[in-house]
């Protein structure tokens, strides 16, 4: 009987010990979308303040075009993407195409000017004066911006970035289909990203869209299709109708990664008026701020996401609504980060609360003091329960002059990425024959009078 009881007792262990191991990920490395910078020393790379999607009087802002250009240089941006609806950029000294859309702009008033050469010159390289002096860094033009699907009423838009000049203009586009404009941007060898789906999705309103598995199969339907789409805008403007697109970011990462594909997030001003300037932008860490690296930079995700305006979020913070736009704050910006094993280490300034969210959820939080300079926290996914089950993480830091966030850090166990082709696409209503009968524009229309009827009788 002990010889029995013994033989059974270690078969049972065997087992479990096999299941244990089939179960959980052998090991894994944690991939650093920032693993090429260098963060400090000799040829240390500098962090550039950017924005790629701006407005003006050339389609549908308040703001003259110059106007524009010249408030981002003086309030110390590095880069900037003029990304007019359906109108392709040039450089900030050229007239770009002329839209009969846009006609009403004259006829309220609102003369276009662009800057002069001299203009142009001194402000690439820094030497036209800031409250009269020489600002000493230049802001690089970033050209071919142009918002797709101009004039789509569902605001389905999609944001182009290095389109030749010739392509991309008078793009009015068609309801509920961003693929069109996907396709265009990616055949013309140009870069593109979504630009705040929240608002085509509602979610604002109807948070549990963001992650409604429809809504994420159709996003991820044409991200893995389109290897140009390099991902979406995470934080837009006051992020007033997208308070819910990390939550959709983070869907849409976990949908992906196993395909191989990696959602960089984007954060953008929209801007449509001198006073949002300050609301919404990135730091790219670049060695030098060329639109090479600049275009380098976008595809690398070396780079991170700032809002100044953002709604409280029970999960994913703010714990209180924040508003520090145009307020002279300083917001959160790392200044170093290193991944070690299963340990990722940053070093921050300006914030008070770091967050690590892991597919979807906050899986670690610490308070730290708003006075602390450079200082580090590390995270130890060894010490995080189910961590060898994560796709990625991410990092956040939350401070009184905004929120910032890191692009995500993959969980690569060394398993081959996934295929996707024509024959396994995902199932996605917003792809039926219904769907795209009921986007024609006459039927969009009737929809929105509808939603206005019964919002003003509400």
């Amino acid at each position: 009987m002990k010889k029995v009881l013994s033989l059974t007792l270690a078969a049972i262990m065997i087992f479990s010990c096999a299941a244990i191991s089939a179960s959980a990920k052998t090991d894994y490395i944690i991939e650093n979308p920032y693993q090429e910078v260098i963060w400090s020393g000799d040829g240390a790379w500098d962090a550039y303040k950017g924005n790629l999607h701006t407005h003006s009087f050339v389609s549908d802002a308040n703001t003259d075009f110059k106007d524009m250009v010249m408030e981002y240089y003086n309030q110390g941006f590095d880069f900037l993407a003029m990304t007019e609806h359906a109108v392709t950029g040039k450089a900030w000294n050229e007239k770009p195409v002329s839209l009969p859309l846009y006609f009403y702009q004259r006829i309220i008033g609102n003369k276009v000017h662009y800057l002069t050469d001299e203009e142009y010159t001194a402000v690439t390289t820094g030497t036209y004066p800031v409250n009269g002096v020489a600002r000493g860094k230049g802001m690089t033009c970033v050209p071919g911006g142009n918002e797709l699907n101009g004039l789509t009423i569902r605001k389905n838009h999609v944001n182009a970035i290095f389109l030749p000049e010739d392509v991309g203009n008078n793009h009015l586009g068609f309801e509920n289909d961003y693929e069109g404009a996907v396709k265009i941007a990616h055949e013309a060898g140009a870069l593109s990203f979504i630009n705040h789906p929240g608002d085509w999705l509602g979610s604002r309103d109807n948070p549990s869209e963001s992650t409604n598995p429809d809504n994420v199969n159709y996003f991820a339907d044409i991200l893995l299709r389109y290897d140009s789409c390099l991902g979406m805008e995470v934080f837009n403007e006051n992020n007033g109708v997208t308070p819910n697109d990390r939550v959709l970011w983070d869907a849409l990462l976990m949908k992906c990664l196993p395909y191989g594909k990696t959602i960089i997030g984007f954060a953008n001003g929209d801007t449509h008026y001198l006073s949002d300037v300050d609301s919404t932008f990135s730091v790219f860490m670049m060695e030098s701020n060329t639109v090479e690296n600049i275009k380098k930079t976008m595809q690398n995700g070396a780079f991170f996401m700032i809002t100044r305006k953002l709604a409280k979020n029970d999960e994913l913070g703010p714990k209180e609504n924040m508003d520090a736009k145009n307020k002279g704050l300083a917001y959160p910006m790392f200044t170093d980060i290193k991944v070690d094993g299963h340990k990722i280490s940053v070093k921050a300034n300006e914030y008070s609360n770091i967050q690590w969210v892991a597919d979807g959820k906050v899986i670690a939080t610490q308070d730290i003091s708003q006075s602390s300079e450079n200082s580090e926290y590390v995270l130890d996914l060894d010490m995080i329960a189910g961590s060898d089950e994560f796709s990625y993480v991410r990092c956040q830091l939350i401070g009184e002059g905004g929120i910032t966030l890191t692009q995500a850090f993959v969980i690569d166990d060394g398993s081959a990425p996934l295929t996707y082709s024509e024959d396994a696409r995902f199932e996605t209503t917003k792809n039926s024959v219904v769907s795209k009968i009921l986007s024609a524009r006459f039927f969009v229309i009737i929809q929105a009078l509808v939603k206005l009827i019964q919002k003003e009788f509400k």
